[in-house]
């Protein structure tokens, strides 16, 4: 009876105590640290992908908690240019990524492809066009001017012409970010007629800019 208690024992400490400390330290780092994202749809081409799988950093915007709401260590914050992925304020239960255009205070106005931001034109090498100007009239893209409110973001698709964004739904809260994306880690082209070929190898590793 001893030796089967203490093997039970020995079994809990070489197995089951090495699985729950790996499960504990995988929830710790996907909860704080990095976290892996599949690309969904094309609004990010042609800088993300669909198919596309990426890590995101956690930390850089501070430590988000779970359920609260509420972040510390945000001493940094999304600049114009990142790219980041969030919580989408029309459904929480999903998480969207997009491009950082204007932070909170700034004017934002866009007009036939231009991005103005404190009424000067700014530099936009992230945008993508495949539309033409008549297409684009009848999608009514253009907005402002507004005002990015305190805590909130004004966020777009590199694909301009095939993104729900900031110009529909509004603005992004800040606490509501939770990572600013880094690295494609993995990206499959699901159309490829060969399984050696679906896979993007020049894209494996790439850094995300």
């Amino acid at each position: 009876m001893k030796e089967k208690r203490m093997g039970k024992k020995r079994f809990i400490k070489e197995y089951v105590e090495p699985i729950v400390i790996a499960i504990l330290i995988a929830l710790f780092i996907r909860t704080f640290v990095v976290q892996a994202f599949k690309i969904p749809s094309s609004s990010m081409e042609p800088t993300l992908q669909v198919g596309d799988y990426i890590l995101v950093t956690k930390f850089l915007y501070g430590v988000r908690i779970p359920y609260t709401g509420k972040k510390f260590f945000d001493s940094r914050r999304p600049q114009r240019g990142d790219i980041i992925v969030f919580i989408f304020p029309k459904d929480r239960s999903k998480d969207f990524i997009k491009r950082v255009i204007a932070t909170e205070g700034e004017k934002i106005e866009i007009h036939q492809k231009k991005i103005t931001v404190n009424d000067r034109v700014i530099e936009d090498p992230w945008g993508h066009f495949v539309k033409s100007d008549w297409e684009r009239a009848l999608q009514d893209s253009d907005f402002g001017p507004k005002v990015v409110p305190e805590n909130k973001l004004f966020v777009m698709g590199d694909n301009r012409d095939n993104s729900l964004d900031s110009r529909f739904w509004g603005f992004v809260d800040l606490n509501d970010v939770k990572g600013k994306a880094l690295v494609i880690y993995f990206s499959l082209d699901w159309e490829a007629d060969r399984i050696f070929k679906k896979i993007r190898w020049g894209r494996l590793g790439n850094f995300i800019h």
